[in-house]
């Protein structure tokens, strides 16, 4: 256990404190593939990572799971045919020969530990069973010659608020003498979002229209949004999940975890300001939310934990539903950059609009789970929680561009000379994230990118 909750301290890891030891196998730092890329330090795939997606070829358009490691996607189905993939059991192997990871996501953390432990022998360096097959290129596709998809069927998107960087940069704006609503520090603040409008990275996004106010109107009008924004969040997506009516227990809530993706919640800023008194978002966040095609499991991310969010000393202490001593967060490091059509037709390189870390957040994962559930509400395999905003506490780790821009007051310039106040036609948002900690192998999330198409 840790002896202090100092922000970024880190503590053992959950391999080592709850899991079986065996875990600790698949995290070693020396391990090695035989798999083209997978060796390279800045490589978001080595071994140790072995996150799970959906994906698809030109030969064959039906979704189907895949491994990407190095440069590579490992074809499930195709595994699971060929007998290689050891001794798991029925249930397991025919959820890996599915097209999305909801049958795999309810099968609980025990199944998804053994099916990691195998992967992971398949894939060493001095394992032949794959490496020696006549077939391997067969069973192992470059990364650039599939589509990738939304890694499950999403039945449900809950995004909170848990930033409070983020909170009270948006609050200050708004209510300067009173940046934080009563109740933001003792629960973790939510929204029901729109579940039919996630889309993978690399599909792009319609400017939408919408109700807003011009600033000397007195009534509003209908038009494309002016202010049309990205949002840097951390989507977690739920496990086996919980009946109706039965709560989980914010020390058990990682069990009903599986692992995360980037989340990009754009928004319209204009029609968000226009509509969000008195219920909250609406038509300003349905229109797209992007997700990263790669889940990275939190067994990858044992090593890269630390201790969960302190509260300040005149802070309110959580209700005791909220309190786990030994909770945690991912220590990520977050990057969002910008490139315009302009940069990409002369191959120029992107901007930097921000970096951060999730290491700065409020409310920890198992404290959304454990607040979600609290009415007994039920989560089910594949639904998404997503982090809300990650902003930290300088201008340059503020997560979306009405605070980087501080409402359009303050544009960015960009190194071609023109200037962002909120995005244009032919921007390209994209996210990236990774953990990187002494003595571990650097893993990495891979990227969220979304390009902006004019209005129709």
């Amino acid at each position: 256990m840790p002896e202090s909750s100092t922000r970024g301290e880190w503590r053992p890891s959950i391999a080592e404190q709850e899991w079986p030891v065996v875990l600790a196998e698949t995290l070693d730092p020396t391990l090695e593939s035989f798999v083209d890329g997978s060796g390279d330090p800045a490589t978001d795939f080595p071994i140790q990572n072995l996150p799970l997606g959906s994906f698809s070829t030109h030969a064959d358009q039906a979704p189907r799971l895949g491994v990407a490691i190095g440069g590579s996607v490992l074809d499930l189905k195709a595994v699971v045919e060929a007998g290689v993939l050891g001794d798991l059991p029925g249930e397991v192997r025919c959820a890996l020969s599915a097209g999305s990871l909801n049958d795999y996501l309810r099968l609980g953390r025990p199944r998804w530990i053994a099916t990691r432990l195998a992967l992971s022998r398949l894939l060493r360096r001095d394992s032949p069973t794959l490496r020696d097959r006549a077939d391997r290129d067969r069973l192992l596709r470059p990364r650039s010659a599939v589509r990738m998809h939304v890694p499950a069927r999403i039945g449900d998107y809950t995004d909170f608020y848990a930033s409070l960087h983020h909170a009270t940069n948006v609050g200050s704006m708004f209510r300067p003498d009173n940046p934080l609503m009563p109740n933001w520090k003792h629960l973790p603040v939510g929204y029901h979002g729109r579940a039919s409008s996630i889309i993978p990275s690399g599909m792009a996004v319609r400017r939408p229209h919408g109700q807003v106010l011009p600033p000397t109107a007195s009534s509003p009008i209908w038009s494309p949004t002016r202010s049309l924004d990205y949002e840097l969040e951390l989507g977690f997506l739920v496990g086996p999940g919980n009946p109706l009516g039965r709560r989980i227990p914010v020390a058990e809530a990682i069990d009903h975890l599986h692992g995360i993706v980037l989340v990009n919640d754009w928004s319209a800023r204009d029609v968000q300001a226009w509509e969000y008194q008195p219920l909250g978002p609406f038509n300003a966040k349905n229109f797209a939310t992007s997700v990263s095609p790669w889940v990275v499991s939190f067994e990858a991310l044992a090593p890269f934990l630390v201790a969960g969010p302190p509260r300040a000393a005149d802070d309110p202490a959580p209700l005791a539903y909220l309190v786990r001593p030994d909770d945690f967060l991912p220590n990520l490091q977050l990057e969002v950059a910008l490139s315009t059509s302009a940069t990409r037709r002369d191959s120029s390189p992107s901007f930097v609009l921000s970096r951060g870390g999730y290491g700065s957040m409020y409310w920890s994962p198992s404290q959304m789970v454990a607040h979600h559930t609290s009415t007994g509400c039920n989560l089910q395999p594949g639904d998404l929680l997503a982090s809300g905003t990650i902003s930290g506490p300088n201008e340059e780790s503020r997560g979306c561009l009405l605070e980087r821009t501080w409402r359009g007051k303050n544009p960015l310039r960009l190194p071609d000379g023109s200037e962002r106040s909120f995005l244009l036609d032919g921007d390209e948002v994209v996210m990236r994230g990774w953990c990187e900690r002494p003595g571990f192998r650097r893993i990495g999330l891979g990227e969220c990118r979304g390009e902006v198409l004019p209005a129709e």
